[in-house]
């Protein structure tokens, strides 16, 4: 039998999530845009993975469908890495002569229901308990960089959904966009929920704050730094009801490392830089604080 657990805790890695894309949003789309949620895209900007506004052209306030609310039914990437990490430990130890808490002898195949089931609940109670509690770290430092001045606009102004209007930027709308870009990475890095719900919408919130779990569930932790932001192009922005939407597409340069409990690092590098490129969307009422709405990948 022994000769086989090699193999079988190779089997058991393959199955637990990857770290890398470890920076804010883990590398997927997600967030809301409006009506454009899902009938408008900027060119070269891949589709929502998930969002809160309905599927569907039929509803009154589309920017805002389950704003206010953390959506525990949206949370099923956290249990399954934080399930997948505990179910892992615990068929390692019944090769190595215990159950997921050193249990042995006669409970067979029922006993590990019952202990996956408890382990479940166990999971579900810490999350909901614990996920929005305040925040463990202050900001810190801002990385550098400046938004440059907007070029053509990409996508052309979004007005897919009806009634929508085109909106004009200004500098500042650019200067702000470049300190929640920098704002968002160092709040990130600090796990610093409040920070992060000064700056972004209860819905990314919501996602971000799963994300970290998970990571926190496999031991590890992500700090992005000495970001540069080097090419920002408004891609579109417009104005629906009573609130005005803005899509950058943002081209930075950061240090994105991921360390284990110890402090030694398991992926990415302490020293080198790397090249990410997303669309950013920003939402405000009309003459209010911008802030971060959704996350898109190129494609």
């Amino acid at each position: 039998m022994r000769r086989f657990i090699p193999l079988l805790l190779a089997g058991l890695l393959v199955l637990l999530p990857a770290t890398a894309d470890a920076r804010p949003g883990l590398g997927t789309s997600m967030g809301s845009r409006g009506s454009n949620t899902w009938s408008s895209q900027p060119y070269g900007a891949a589709p929502l993975q998930r969002s809160m506004t309905p599927g569907s052209s039929s509803y009154g306030n589309p920017g805002y469908a389950g704003y206010g609310s953390y959506g525990y039914g949206y949370h099923r990437p956290f249990f399954g890495g934080m399930m997948g990490g505990l179910l892992g430990a615990g068929l390692l130890g019944m090769m190595l002569g215990g159950g997921f808490f050193g249990f042995h002898g006669g409970f067979g195949f029922l006993g590990l229901l019952l202990q996956l089931a408890l382990l479940f609940w166990l999971a579900r109670w810490v999350f909901r308990s614990f996920i929005g509690m305040p925040a463990m770290a202050g900001m810190g430092g801002y990385a550098r960089g400046l938004m440059p001045q907007p070029g053509p606009v990409g996508g052309g102004y979004g007005a897919a959904g009806a009634g929508n209007r085109p909106l004009a930027l200004a500098q500042p709308d650019f200067q702000q966009f470049t300190q929640l870009l920098l704002g968002i990475q160092a709040t990130w890095s600090n796990v610093d929920l409040n920070g992060l719900s000064a700056m972004a919408t209860p819905e990314m919130v919501s996602y971000f704050a799963e994300q970290l779990a998970e990571l926190q569930s496999r031991g590890v932790h992500n700090k992005t730094s000495d970001v540069r932001l080097l090419h920002g192009d408004l891609s579109e922005a417009w104005s629906e009801g009573n609130r005005e939407y803005a899509t950058v597409n943002l081209r930075y340069a950061m240090i994105d490392v991921t360390t284990d409990n110890a402090g030694h690092v398991v992926d990415g590098s302490a020293t080198e830089h790397v090249t990410v490129n997303e669309f950013w969307t920003f939402l405000r009422a009309p003459g209010g604080q911008w802030q971060l709405s959704a996350i898109q990948q190129t494609r």
